[in-house]
């Protein structure tokens, strides 16, 4: 049964999963492709969870699709029973590709799935599931430097990822519908080797030493052995590091708009969540206190290509506006492509 041999990895983008996935694809018997993307778009079907804008009439969808399983004589159970043929047989053929046989694990990280984490238990209950979990304000930080150029409000207009992911993955952690391994990202770099025999005892696997140097790892399989997910840092690492802990809040430092927005963050996010990520509320209030507002800005990175498309983006989109001509001119611009593309 394929279910049995999957590991997924849950966590926000930016919380160290790629580098997690790297660890996991150089031992032998992990398969570890490029993130599928493949459990998301069968979870908003319209049955589970839907979409609000589509090719489609969204709210019809979800009518018949309702009809359509309680039609069916097994009901959701036979619902699960069809998507899940599916995406075994994609997960069955990933694995091949990759180079796996039967018993090989294959590992999906695909960071989307932590918002859909109620229909993935449903799909596959018997799988194993590693959870991650970072330093929210890390996340963030890593998040729009990566992502936005620097720029926390474009970024945190174009996406609340702590809000979205922090309470999801919480929920999920303190409910444990299906077998959860959790790991902290500063304790998992602190200390990789003992983290590393800690998930081959929970997968049913042997200790494989070439684990920690994954960079090094001559029988890694699959994508995420080369570190796709993770566009700024893909090359730079061969092994768990302690550089980054500290990073965000050196990001921080002479940026007072920055660590407001931090602040806003932090109370939006629940005692709750936070404590189930393994943070308090007054730990992160303390480290933010610490942050120097009148020091001397971090320099930049270097700029590389990627950054410099990043770069160019965000000052695109700062500059778009529902009611300003480039913001009319590129909704103009996509309604005539989708018409040439109908």
């Amino acid at each position: 049964m394929m279910q049995d041999r999957l590991v997924f990895l849950i966590g926000s983008p930016r919380s160290g999963s790629t580098m997690l996935s790297r660890m996991l694809g150089a031992h032998p018997a992990i398969v570890a492709p490029e993130e599928p993307h493949l459990i998301t778009p069968i979870a908003h079907l319209g049955y589970f969870e839907s979409v609000e804008r589509a090719p489609y009439d969204p709210v019809i969808t979800r009518t018949a699709a309702r009809a359509l399983v309680a039609a069916l004589p097994g009901g959701e159970a036979a619902y699960l029973d069809a998507l899940r043929a599916y995406t075994d047989a994609i997960y069955a053929g990933l694995r091949r590709a990759a180079g796996g046989d039967d018993a090989s694990l294959l590992l999906d990280k695909t960071p989307a799935y932590a918002l859909s984490l109620d229909f993935l238990a449903r799909l596959y209950p018997q799988a194993r599931y590693v959870v991650l979990t970072r330093h929210p304000m890390a996340v963030w930080s890593s998040y729009v430097d990566s992502f936005f150029d620097g720029d926390d409000a474009v970024a945190h207009e174009h996406n609340p990822l702590l809000e979205r992911y922090v309470p999801a993955i919480a929920r999920f952690l303190r409910t444990r519908p299906v077998p959860i391994h959790a790991i902290r990202y500063e304790a998992l770099v602190r200390e990789p080797e003992r983290h590393a025999r800690e998930l081959c005892a929970f997968l049913g696997i042997e200790e494989s030493a070439g684990m920690v140097d994954y960079g090094e790892a001559p029988d890694a399989r699959g994508e995420s052995t080369r570190g796709l997910g993770d566009p700024t840092n893909v090359s730079r690492e061969t092994r768990p590091t302690t550089a980054s802990l500290s990073k965000w809040a050196r990001a921080a430092t002479g940026r007072p708009e920055r660590v407001a927005l931090y602040r806003a963050i932090l109370a939006r996010l629940a005692d709750e969540d936070l404590e189930t990520w393994g943070f308090e509320r007054a730990g992160i209030a303390a480290e933010l206190d610490a942050i120097d507002l009148g020091g001397r800005r971090a320099p930049r990175p270097p700029l590389t290509r990627y950054a410099l498309e990043r770069r160019l983006l965000v000052a695109v989109r700062r500059r778009i506006r529902p009611d300003n001509a480039l913001g009319r001119l590129v909704r103009k611009l996509r309604e005539v492509c989708d018409v040439l593309l109908r």
